[in-house]
C-alpha cells in the first residue's frame, strides 16, 4: 500500500519525520510521533520534541519554506552547536510517514537550514527549499578588487606551500577571540590579516574564523579574529592559520606572484572619473590613464 492509499482510508496512522545532515557529516532524526522510527539511514527520535509549521509550496520557482521548532537538549540540537555554526547550511528532509508501516511514506520537503533563533531553552529554525539555491550570484563581477577567494579554483593559489600557512598549538587565549603565539615570529607583521583561522582539535574542532588583526609584539604574535568562535578554545588546541589577501592587484603580484589569475579589473575608472572634467594643466589626448 502507498501513503496515498493509506490516506484515502480515512482512519490514518501518520506522523512527520525530519532527517538532518550537517556539513560535518553528523546525522540527526526527529519525529512528532510518540515512538522512535527508523528508515533511510536515520533514527528519528521521539524524545526531541520537534514540531513544524505548515509547509508552503507553490508551482514555478518560488521558494518552498517552513519552520521547525523544538527543545534544546543534549540528545538533539544543543545551544553550543548552534552557537558554533554547526547547523548552518545543514541539509534537511521531511517525510509524511505511516508510523505503523514506515515503508508507506512520502518526501514532502527537501532543503537546508536557514536562520536559527533560540530562547527559553528552545530553538526555531527556518527551512529553505531547493529553489533558494537559485538566489546565489552567478557569473563575474566587474570591480577593481579580485572576485576570487584565496585558494579556490579561480585563484589557483596552493596554500600548502611553505610560507603561506602554519599549524601550531594555542598558547594564550583571551575572550575566545584574541590568541598569542610565540612560534610564529618568522612571518612578517600583518601577514595573516584577512586569512582563515581553522581549529584542528579540541571542543571547537572544525570551526573557522577570519583574522582581523595580526601583530608582532616583541617575540610574540597576537592574532585577533573578527568574531568570537562559538565553542571554547583552550591552550594546547591545534590550529591552522592561513595568510590573507586584500584582493588588490599589487598584493597578488608581490605577495603571491599570481598575477595571471587575478580576477579583478583594476583599470576600471572610479566614481570620481564620472564627475571629472578636462583642465589646461593635464594631458587631454585621450590616451591611457595608466600609462
Amino acid at each position: 500500500m502507498t501513503i496515498a492509499q493509506h490516506l484515502a482510508l480515512g482512519a490514518t496512522t501518520t506522523c512527520r519525520t525530519w532527517g538532518l545532515t550537517r556539513r560535518d557529516g553528523m546525522v540527526f532524526g526527529f519525529t512528532d510521533h510518540d515512538m522512535d522510527l527508523a528508515f533511510e539511514g536515520f533514527v528519528f527520535r521521539a524524545s526531541a520534541g520537534v514540531t513544524a509549521r505548515a509547509l508552503q509550496q507553490s508551482t514555478g520557482l518560488s521558494i518552498d519554506n517552513s519552520e521547525a521548532m523544538g527543545a534544546l537538549s543534549g540528545a538533539g540540537v544543543t545551544e553550543a552547536d548552534i552557537l558554533a555554526g554547526r547547523y548552518d547550511g545543514a541539509e534537511i528532509r521531511c517525510w509524511l510517514v505511516n508510523w505503523a508501516d514506515v515503508s508507506e511514506r512520502r518526501l514532502e520537503f527537501r532543503g537546508t537550514i536557514g536562520e536559527i533563533t533560540r530562547a527559553g531553552g528552545a530553538f526555531q529554525a527556518e527551512l529553505r527549499g531547493l529553489a533558494d539555491l537559485l538566489n546565489q550570484p552567478q557569473g563575474r563581477v566587474f570591480q577593481r578588487g579580485c572576485s576570487a577567494i584565496l585558494g579556490d579554483a579561480a585563484c589557483g593559489m596552493d596554500l600548502t606551500k611553505a610560507g603561506y600557512a602554519a599549524e601550531v598549538a594555542v598558547e594564550q587565549v583571551e575572550d575566545n577571540r584574541v590568541f598569542t603565539f610565540g612560534a610564529l615570529g618568522a612571518f612578517d607583521d600583518r601577514w595573516f590579516e584577512r586569512g582563515r583561522f581553522r581549529v584542528l582539535s579540541g571542543m571547537a574542532e572544525g570551526l573557522i574564523g577570519v583574522v582581523k588583526n595580526d601583530r608582532l609584539t616583541g617575540h610574540d604574535r597576537v592574532v585577533e579574529l573578527w568574531q568570537t568562535l562559538g565553542s571554547a578554545i583552550a591552550a594546547g588546541d591545534r590550529i591552522r592559520i592561513e595568510t590573507g589577501c586584500d584582493r588588490r592587484i599589487d598584493t597578488c603580484r608581490l605577495k603571491f606572484a599570481n598575477i595571471t589569475n587575478y580576477r579583478g579589473f583594476p583599470h576600471i575608472p572610479g566614481e570620481d572619473w564620472i564627475a571629472a572634467y578636462p583642465t589646461s594643466g593635464s594631458v587631454n589626448d585621450g590616451g591611457s590613464l595608466f600609462a
